[in-house]
């Protein structure tokens, strides 16, 4: 019944051109070369350490790896991230 509900939700959004990042409340990445990255609609940082960085989400983790990490800013929903970025991915 959950899945029909959200099959009907993201027709409705579609035909009302709604932003589907605010309102299924997913996270929007946006990605500037390798080297800045903002993710938005985060649910918090899980792992920060030199080598990666893991950022919870509604569709679960996000895994940044690379280097010379640092937070430019940090919101409630929003974090910018800049480093040398080797790969971005959902985890499972």
């Amino acid at each position: 019944m959950g899945e029909k509900l959200s099959k009907k939700r993201a027709i409705l959004i579609e035909k009302l051109d709604l932003p589907k990042d605010v309102v299924l409340d997913v996270p929007k990445i946006i990605v500037v070369g390798k080297e800045e990255v903002t993710i938005e609609n985060h649910k918090g940082i899980l792992t920060f350490n030199e080598y990666e960085i893991r950022i919870n989400s509604k569709l679960g983790p996000i895994s940044i790896k690379g280097e010379g990490f640092e937070i430019l800013y940090i919101a409630t929903s929003t974090i910018t991230i800049s480093g040398k970025f080797a790969s971005i991915s959902y985890e499972e």
